[in-house]
C-alpha cells in the first residue's frame, strides 16, 4: 500500500512539473512571436520610409531567431528588396535565391525570380575580363522566361537578354579588333565571321563588316573583300556616312590590287631572271 501511495505522489509530481514546463514554453513562444512581430513591423516601417540601411538589422535578426513564428517568408523577401534598393546586387541575388529555394509557393516568387535576374545583370562586368556574371544573368532571365511564359515582365526580360547578348558581342568584337591591330588578320577573320553568325543584329554589325573587308584586303583576298563590300552596302543603305566609309574601303581594295599586281610582276621578273641565269651557267 505504501508503495502505491508513493508511486501516486511521484506521478502527480511529474505531472505538475510537465505542466509548468509546458506553460513556460508557451509563454516563451508567445513572447518570441511578439518580439518577432515588433521587429518585422519596425523593419517594414523603415523600408516604407526608404530607410533601407536601417531596415536590414531587424530583418537579419528575424531570419536568425524567428523560425516558426510566421515572419520568415516576409522578412526574407523584404531583406532581398532592401539589398535591391541599396543596389547591393550580389547580396540581393543571394537573398532572392534563398527566398526562391525556401518559399517556392510564395505569392512573391515571380517577383523574386525576376529581380534575382536583374541583380545578376547589374553585378560588375568588365568587357575584357571574365564574363561569368553575364552568363549567369542570361541563365537567370532564360529560366524566368521558361518558368513564367505568360508573365507581363517578358518584354523587360527580352530587353535585358538583348543587352546581355550585346555585351558578349562587344567582347568578341574587341578580341577581333585586337588581332587586327597586332597584324593577325586571319585570326581576326575567324572571330568576325563567328560574330556575324551569332550576333547578326548587333549594333557592331557595320564595324564588323568593315573590319572583315580590311582583313581580307590585307591578306590579298580581294574576292572575299568585295563580297563583304557588297554586304556592307546592303546593311548601310540608309547611312550616308557609312556609305562614304564603304567607298573609301573600295578604294583601298583597288589600291591593294594594283600593289599586288605589281608585286606579282616583280616576282615573275625575278623568277625569269633567275631561270635565265641558271640556263646561262
Amino acid at each position: 500500500m505504501r508503495l502505491s501511495i508513493k508511486s501516486l505522489f511521484v506521478s502527480f509530481g511529474g505531472f505538475i512539473l510537465l505542466s509548468l514546463a509546458a506553460c513556460a514554453s508557451s509563454e516563451n513562444a508567445a513572447d518570441r512571436a511578439a518580439v518577432c512581430k515588433n521587429r518585422f513591423e519596425n523593419a517594414e516601417k523603415r523600408f516604407k520610409n526608404k530607410e533601407f540601411s536601417r531596415a536590414k538589422a531587424p530583418l537579419d535578426e528575424i531570419l536568425a531567431y524567428c523560425a516558426g513564428t510566421g515572419y520568415m517568408e516576409q522578412a526574407q523577401f523584404l531583406l532581398a528588396e532592401t539589398h535591391f534598393n541599396l543596389k547591393e546586387w550580389l547580396e540581393a541575388r543571394g537573398e532572392y535565391s534563398s527566398f526562391a529555394m525556401n518559399f517556392p509557393s510564395s505569392p512573391y516568387i515571380e517577383t523574386a525570380e525576376y529581380r534575382k535576374a536583374v541583380s545578376s545583370f547589374n553585378m560588375k562586368y568588365h568587357i575584357a575580363r571574365d564574363e561569368s556574371n553575364t552568363n549567369q544573368a542570361m541563365k537567370d532571365f532564360e529560366r524566368f522566361a521558361s518558368n513564367y511564359p505568360e508573365s507581363p515582365l517578358l518584354d523587360s526580360v527580352n530587353y535585358y537578354l538583348g543587352q546581355l547578348t550585346e555585351r558578349l558581342a562587344e567582347r568578341d568584337f574587341q578580341i577581333a579588333r585586337l588581332y587586327f591591330r597586332i597584324d593577325e588578320p586571319q585570326a581576326a577573320i575567324i572571330y568576325l565571321k563567328e560574330f556575324l553568325t551569332f550576333y547578326p543584329k548587333s549594333k557592331r554589325l557595320k564595324d564588323v563588316t568593315s573590319l572583315l573587308i580590311q582583313s581580307y584586303t590585307l591578306l590579298d583576298q580581294f574576292e572575299s573583300a568585295r563580297s563583304y563590300l557588297s554586304f556592307a552596302r546592303e546593311i548601310g543603305v540608309s547611312d550616308k556616312e557609312y556609305q562614304e566609309d564603304i567607298n573609301d574601303l573600295e578604294k583601298d581594295i583597288q589600291k591593294a590590287e594594283v600593289k599586288f599586281e605589281k608585286k606579282l610582276k616583280k616576282e615573275q621578273k625575278q623568277k625569269l631572271l633567275y631561270k635565265e641565269e641558271s640556263n646561262a651557267s
